[in-house]
């Protein structure tokens, strides 16, 4: 039976279907009389309950001689508590079910925990000694800091990460914490005693400026009454959110070579400081950017993928923090093309401020954003971390219900006009991670900028 006969047709593209309707998990809030604010979405019959604690801990507070300390004492809060080992701890969670993990970013520290509804007092529990009692005891503590050191040189190691940490460093100035690593340094983390993690935990872990979400099948007012007693004998004061100016390093384009011998590929970041995930420009930005780089389809992709053959594949980002993270395009390509991608690189970045988008890219981008976004909440977990956000960021609990028509809702002209608020080639760092003795001269020809060589171990180590 041939092919033809069932009504397929095989040389024609299917046209995309209508966007289905989706329905943001209604939020419920309470604000506890400890300080600590309550988000919970009901998800009914789903037997899985997602928790996130959401602390006022990011590295962006933490000084640069003590950087890394958030993120270190994120990483030993489950090395035990002051009831029980870390094994004892470990068998506990394991023994009523519950997936418990905490990630120290710049802005919060967020402990998250997975079970079923009907566990979700005992897990809560734990969550509270864990967050509430860590013991930080020494030789634990030791052999986690030691993992933390064997990481960062780690980072210096791989080329990757060694271009990540370059580029924030040549994108903003000395002083900003977005200049260096959010997990620190070795002369940073090295002399880091367990006291200084009891420390910051003690005045960093506290409910009043803390958030709790949950999502799942539970009732609100049963969470909100379980949430009580959480962190209630850290009372007072809560942390004040650190105040950050962030400055560029430099507004004039400039190429930094890091140089590794004998490498037979580079790691590109072309970058300068962004935008606030508090922008006006937030989605106009989101839609641009997914012409840019943000899509497997998008001009970069296209360019330096699919019609040169440079790279495995490209991608632009807007860094969103609650300061102005990075803009950054990051890529992969062989030696011997690297000036040449370079070169295709900054030419997109040139044609989308020059001309912008036209109105078929800016469609299909809408379209994109808002058909996959009820694909990524499909689960407790992606609901309870997009309401993370919204305690990070402070936006009301109706953010997400209006998201898709926000998206929706721009324009051409408004992704032209963001785009060219927030995207200047002009004052693009361009960092490269490979051979230097191959790639200077290619580079210098391009003259985008004065080109430097760097000492990876004397720049970052």
């Amino acid at each position: 039976m041939s092919v033809a006969s069932h009504g397929f047709d095989r040389a024609t593209v299917p046209l995309p279907g209508e966007i289905r309707q989706f329905d943001f998990p209604q939020v419920r809030s309470f604000d506890l009389d400890t300080g600590l604010s309550v988000r919970v979405a009901r998800m009914p019959g789903l037997p899985v309950v997602s928790a996130s604690l959401i602390l006022e801990a990011g590295e962006t507070g933490v000084p640069a001689d003590r950087a890394g300390l958030a993120v270190l004492t994120g990483d030993a809060l489950q090395a035990g508590t002051a009831r029980r080992s870390g094994a004892e701890l470990a068998e506990a969670l394991e023994r009523v079910g519950v997936g418990l993990a905490a990630a120290t970013g710049w802005d919060a520290t967020t402990v998250s925990l997975g079970c079923l509804s009907e566990r979700l007092v005992d897990a809560v529990e734990l969550m509270a000694e864990v967050v509430g009692e860590a013991s930080f005891e020494k030789e634990e503590f030791t052999r986690i800091r030691q993992q933390r050191l064997a990481t960062i040189q780690q980072r210096l190691m791989d080329p990757r990460r060694l271009a990540d940490d370059a580029a924030a460093h040549f994108i903003f100035a000395d002083g900003v914490a977005y200049s260096r690593s959010a997990g620190g340094t070795r002369a940073s983390i090295g002399g880091v005693e367990r006291e200084q993690a009891a420390e910051y935990a003690a005045s960093h872990y506290r409910p009043a400026g803390a958030g709790l979400v949950v999502a799942g099948d539970v009732d609100p007012d049963a969470v909100a009454r379980l949430a009580g007693p959480l962190l209630a004998h850290r009372g007072g004061e809560g942390v004040a959110r650190p105040a950050l100016v962030v400055e560029p390093r430099s507004r004039e384009r400039a190429v930094h070579l890091l140089h590794r011998p004998g490498a037979v590929q580079s790691e590109i970041r072309i970058g300068h400081v962004g935008v606030a995930r508090s922008s006006d420009d937030f989605f106009a930005l989101s839609v641009l950017n997914t012409v840019l780089g943000g899509a497997f389809t998008s001009r970069l992709n296209l360019n330096l993928r699919e019609r040169n053959g440079f790279t495995y594949g490209v991608r632009s980002s807007f860094g969103f923090r609650r300061h102005p993270g990075p803009f950054r395009v990051a890529t992969a390509v062989a030696t011997e093309v690297t000036a040449d991608a370079v070169r295709e690189a900054m030419s997109e970045l040139d044609g989308i401020v020059r001309d912008g988008p036209t109105d078929a890219e800016v469609q299909a981008a809408r379209d994109y954003i808002v058909g996959v976004f009820p694909l990524r909440l499909e689960t407790t977990g992606q609901v309870a971390s997009r309401i993370a956000d919204l305690i990070v960021h402070r936006f009301p609990d109706d953010y997400y219900a209006t998201y898709r028509d926000r998206v929706a809702a721009v324009t051409t002209a408004d992704a032209t006009d963001a785009g060219r608020r927030a995207i200047r080639p002009e004052e693009m760092a361009v960092v490269v991670v490979g051979d230097a003795d191959a790639l200077r001269r290619p580079l210098e020809a391009l003259e985008l900028g004065p080109v430097q060589v760097h000492d990876p171990e004397v720049l970052l180590g």
